[in-house]
């Protein structure tokens, strides 16, 4: 068995990382290069920057934070946002990114996993899903959750896989930010019906989060921000809980 994964989640806005709630509202919580190197020493396993404002302009300003994380951290990380052709891809992760993190991009053109996973391998590419429970569905939101679109939160997980998308980084609007937990129920159905890993997002507020995330979800890791970021809960706390409670954690 694999072990499971403790992913800090740093939204960036301007070079500086940012942490709202059901995507707005945001607030300052500092400078990626050092929270990036905080997390490091901190011992988690991996990282993802999200550039939450990205714009074609701001592309070579986000190549180069990247080049500057790079230089700090010796963990793997992810970058999305604005991510919208092969070059993209290929601009960030020869600026030392290890994994590139796909939303709005791949619902325009589906064939951009197909491309970037034959180009860079599955490994390095990483379907971004946001859903928002709408009645008894769960619709696929884009644009930074601004913008509804006609799929359908499984099936477009589920095509995402079949594409060639070897990570499913699964948000919840729902529970963004609110800190009451990750939406299990989606997320434990996600896991029964795909076979790449499922990242969950949305929702952290305690210890036990996590735990019902890893054993009643089976999810493969778990992403937070803000009780990360304000040190309301500690890397290293959080896996010893864990490990306590039976879960495989690295570190």
């Amino acid at each position: 068995m694999l072990s499971k994964r403790i992913i800090p989640c740093l939204d960036i806005k301007e070079g500086r990382v940012v942490k709202g709630t059901n995507f707005i509202n945001l607030r300052d919580a500092g400078s990626a290069v050092e929270l990036a190197e905080r997390y490091y020493h901190e011992k988690a396993d991996e990282l993802v920057f999200l550039d939450i404002t990205a714009t074609e302009e701001k592309r070579k300003t986000l190549v180069e934070l990247v080049k500057e994380i790079s230089k700090v951290i010796r963990i793997p990380f992810t970058v999305g946002g604005g991510i919208s052709s092969i070059e993209d891809i290929d601009a960030l992760l020869k600026a030392g990114a290890d994994k590139v993190s796909l939303n709005s991009s791949i619902v325009r053109n589906p064939r951009l996993i197909e491309e970037g996973a034959k180009r860079f391998g599955s490994q390095a590419i990483v379907a971004a899903i946001d859903v928002k429970k709408i009645g008894n569905d769960y619709s696929v939101f884009i644009k930074g959750g601004k913008e509804k679109t006609e799929l359908e939160g499984f099936l477009w997980c589920k095509q995402s896989e079949e594409l060639g998308a070897g990570e499913i980084l699964l948000t919840s609007m729902d529970k963004d930010g609110t800190k009451d937990g990750y939406d299990l129920e989606f997320l434990k159905k996600l896991t029964d019906q795909v076979r790449i890993p499922v990242i969950a997002s949305g929702g952290a507020g305690t210890k036990e989060h996590f735990l019902d995330a890893f054993k009643n979800a089976n999810v493969d890791a778990c992403l937070a921000a803000s009780l990360f970021h304000f040190k309301e809960l500690e890397i290293n706390d959080l896996k010893n809980y864990l490990k306590e409670n039976g879960i495989q954690i690295r570190g």
